[in-house]
């Protein structure tokens, strides 16, 4: 097998400490996942690797497992069915992550220890600036560096105002404009994707993820498809993997995802210009509504500020204040909120109790 420098797998001196710790193993990095099978790449090469039967045991959220990404440390030995042995998962420097499905209260890993989350958007009716706020949302708080990329400008008139639109909500994020016509069209991408750098596209299906990687990579890898009648993507990508690239860089391919839940998300950075304005309102626990010397309100009024980005921020905020809750956690939240002007669910209860006592008094 090809013996493989860890350095250009991204493993650097944060991982080093902590593996110093786990004497008699060695580190390897999580390429892609098949069930309970985890394929890895190590220094002896490319193998084939399951959790310990104490992992196992011991592991009890979704997100402790390893995901793609993850750099791990195995046994030299092999299990029955000549696996390596994984035992621990390093700490991770970021992590993209959503909630799980099937589950009330878990959360899952997409990719983890990314320096770079390219955003991809498509320039036709896929284009949904709704969406991608919520995409900077949960990229900024993975701890990666979120950069949009608005595909497919070859079928698109105007692309100036499309850029316009995103730049007026994607505030601290570089934005890259892609063709898959030109030979040149993806060359934008390539500064991003330094030896030892690893990046993740994310989008919707059909935006063009898996070209701009064929591109990367140097050759048809990944299976594409043209965009169906409707303008509506297909599936391409079915399962998450990790690519070396000859250049040294590393990228993670992802299946489509057009909603995200927000088990995670940092709306201070991608709803700044709210933030910034929230703090010169009246009240400190101003919902933006219709409190009076509502500063962000008042940008509205002026103009300088969309009712559809306000509606978009407090619609994720709701949303971030819900996930994680179970069900008797979240219809307590509901019911708050509900009766929130009268101090709350408990305050409502004691005052129809009073209402009552006054109603037998009489």
């Amino acid at each position: 097998m090809k013996q493989l420098n860890m350095k250009d797998l991204g493993y650097t001196g944060r991982f080093e400490t902590e593996a110093a710790m786990y004497g008699g193993l060695f580190v390897a990095r999580v390429v892609s996942q098949s069930r309970d099978l985890y394929r890895i790449l190590c220094e002896n090469g490319e193998l084939m690797a399951s959790v310990s039967g104490k992992f196992r045991f011991e592991t009890t959220r979704l997100s402790d497992f390893p995901a793609v990404g993850d750099f791990v440390m195995i046994d030299r030995e092999t299990d029955l069915n000549g696996n390596a042995v994984i035992h621990h998962v390093l700490s991770r420097k970021s992590a993209f992550i959503r909630k799980a499905a099937g589950t009330a209260n878990d959360e899952q890993i997409v990719a983890s220890n990314i320096d770079t989350v390219f955003l991809c958007m498509s320039l036709n009716h896929d284009f949904n600036l709704r969406r991608l706020e919520r995409y900077l949302a949960i990229s900024w708080d993975s701890g990666a560096i979120p950069v949009v990329v608005l595909t497919k400008a070859d079928l698109c008139d105007h692309v100036e105002q499309w850029v316009a639109q995103v730049e007026s909500v994607a505030i601290g994020a570089d934005i890259l404009i892609t063709s898959s016509v030109d030979e040149d069209g993806y060359a934008s991408i390539l500064k991003y994707i330094e030896p030892g750098q690893t990046v993740a596209f994310i989008g919707s299906s059909g935006v063009g993820k898996s070209t701009l990687i064929n591109r990367l990579i140097g050759r048809e890898q990944l299976d594409t498809h043209e965009i169906r009648a409707d303008d509506k993507g297909r599936h391409t990508t079915t399962r998450r993997e990790l690519i070396p690239l000859e250049n040294g860089g590393m990228v993670i391919d992802t299946p489509g995802m057009r909603e995200l839940g927000l088990e995670n998300a940092d709306l201070s950075k991608t709803f700044a210009d709210i933030e910034v304005l929230a703090a010169h309102c009246k009240f400190r626990d101003c919902t933006h509504t219709k409190e009076p010397g509502c500063a962000v309100q008042q940008a509205i009024q002026e103009g300088s500020l969309g009712t559809d980005r306000l509606a978009s921020y407090l619609k994720l905020q709701k949303e971030a204040q819900y996930d994680g809750l179970n069900f008797r956690e979240l219809e307590a939240k509901k019911l708050n909120e509900m009766f929130k002007e009268v101090g709350g669910m408990k305050n409502a209860r004691k005052s129809i109790r009073e209402k009552d006592k006054r109603k037998l008094m009489r």
